[in-house]
């Protein structure tokens, strides 16, 4: 694949046709399918492509309902599936001699339809506005969307057709009956099936479908992208009825613009980890969505919060930034006057957010309007398979305090030995609040021998880990509590 591809989608030309009743269908409106009418514009070109037909009297009965049988018919020629060669469903209800029983079949075969749990099809039913939605997603290989969670009363969450309905809903092919219910059993009419299968039709090329097998991989895995508003992605497999692997992806447009897009392949212990990043370009030129790729290598700067990890309290006031200083660990001076704002999140105290360009491992010293003065440990990591670097951070402490509950029953604490040359380690008299001091890089753990579930409480303190390492020239230390709920025993 080259470095760069444009893929350009074309329309979908769909010449085929199938009038519900042997007539031919005339060019002209017909008297009942005024022009004010929503599906009218469908109702119309598809009857002058012979895609549907009227009745014998001239007229097209809008709100007539179709069979099961008859949008088989439908989708099948619409979609150019093949008919010659089918295997027999085997539904108790559709023989040979069924007037729809190739398309029927060739549906089935493909998995576009199903049958009822007492093995008939039902050709005769009227198809549903549920069932109708299952059909067009997967004859016309229309994006799923998964997991919905949208307004319609009706559509319960153990209904087979719930994504379909969802999917034509968020492709914008079909809407409520009213704003809360869709209506899912109603049998959908001859009119609203006209504008479904145009809207589907003119949807389709405007969606671009990406296949893993392109790539010569078997899957796509860690699909992401930016600027969401400006598409969407809907992962999908070749196999309807498997909901993974990813095997390809739609790219569904939602408005003009500029956005990213970057995968990767699936892992293996013996294949090297690939990945491709693009730039996504989404058009709409006359009407028709238009979507180009462009390959990148492009990592942008990339945001972080250093946060001390203190919280405002009651109407206490926001401690601002003043200045920020950013040097490597060995006290090189990358950048002097760092720009900076302030966390989005008015709760957090001491917050500041910058920039990060290169990868590494940094120093940053911030100043605060307190005079406080709070340094943080900032490792870079760069994975040229993603657009932004890996970026992490910690305040450098020398010192920490633990406070541990105080209705705690800890009894004394033991320290190892050698552990005075690790920190130095002080309690607060008759209190459970403990203050510790780096001394040098080491690990070791406060023993709580003694320790017993305060009455009215279900929690053992068995101790603190105390890990001392080194960042650059400074010391930081790291408290961890160690406690358990003892209802586990119970």
């Amino acid at each position: 694949m080259n470095n760069k591809i444009l893929v350009v989608l074309g329309a979908l030309v769909l010449a085929l046709s199938i009038p519900l009743y042997s007539v031919y269908a005339k060019t002209q409106p017909f008297p009942d399918v005024p022009a004010t009418k929503h599906f009218a514009e469908a109702v119309n070109e598809l009857a002058e492509r012979n895609i549907i037909g009227g009745y014998p009297d001239g007229t097209f009965k809008p709100g007539n309902s179709i069979t099961r049988g008859q949008a088989a018919a439908i989708i099948a020629k619409m979609t150019k599936l093949d008919t010659t060669n089918v295997k027999d469903p085997k539904f108790k209800d559709v023989t040979l001699a069924n007037g729809y029983y190739k398309a029927i079949a060739a549906l089935a075969e493909k998995g576009v339809i199903k049958g009822y749990a007492d093995g008939r099809f039902g050709p005769n039913d009227s198809i549903t506005r549920a069932q109708m939605a299952s059909i067009l997603i997967k004859a016309f290989e229309l994006p799923l969307y998964r997991d919905p969670d949208y307004g319609f009363k009706d559509v319960v969450h153990k209904n087979s057709h719930r994504d379909s309905i969802y999917s034509m809903y968020r492709l914008d092919l079909t809407t409520g009956t009213t704003p809360t219910t869709f209506s899912p059993n109603a049998p959908i009419t001859r009119g609203q099936a006209a504008k479904l299968l145009k809207a589907a039709e003119d949807i389709k090329p405007g969606i671009l479908t990406l296949y893993a097998k392109d790539y010569n991989w078997k899957r796509f895995n860690d699909v992401s992208k930016t600027n969401s508003d400006v598409f969407d992605i809907v992962p999908a497999n070749e196999t309807p009825m498997f909901l993974e692997p990813k095997t390809k992806i739609h790219i569904v447009p939602k408005k003009e613009g500029k956005s990213t897009l970057n995968f990767t392949n699936h892992y293996s212990a013996t294949v090297e980890l690939d990945y491709k990043k693009y730039y996504v370009h989404v058009e709409k030129n006359d009407g028709e969505w238009n979507i180009s790729l462009e390959e990148t290598e492009d990592i942008y700067s990339t945001p972080l919060e250093l946060w001390s990890q203190e919280l405002r309290t009651g109407n206490e006031a926001l401690i601002e930034t003043k200045s920020v200083t950013l040097s490597t660990e060995q006290g090189e001076v990358v950048e002097d006057h760092v720009q900076f704002r302030r966390c989005a999140d008015n709760e957090l105290q001491y917050c500041t957010g910058i920039h990060v360009d290169k990868p590494g491992k940094y120093i940053a010293t911030v100043h605060y309007t307190d005079k406080k003065v709070i340094r943080y440990s900032v490792v870079v990591t760069q994975y040229d398979r993603e657009f932004y670097y890996s970026a992490r951070m910690m305040p450098i402490r020398s010192s920490e305090v633990v406070q541990v509950r105080g209705d705690a029953q800890l009894g004394k604490h033991v320290l190892p030995k050698g552990s005075e040359k690790i920190a130095t380690v002080t309690r607060n008299p008759g209190t459970n609040v403990f203050h510790i001091t780096a001394k040098k890089a080491g690990e070791f753990f406060i023993d709580f021998p003694d320790s017993v579930v305060a009455p009215g409480s279900h929690t053992i303190y068995y101790g603190i880990t105390v890990r001392v390492s080194e960042v650059g020239p400074y010391l930081n230390v790291y408290a961890e509590l160690s406690f358990e709920d003892d209802m586990i025993f119970d």
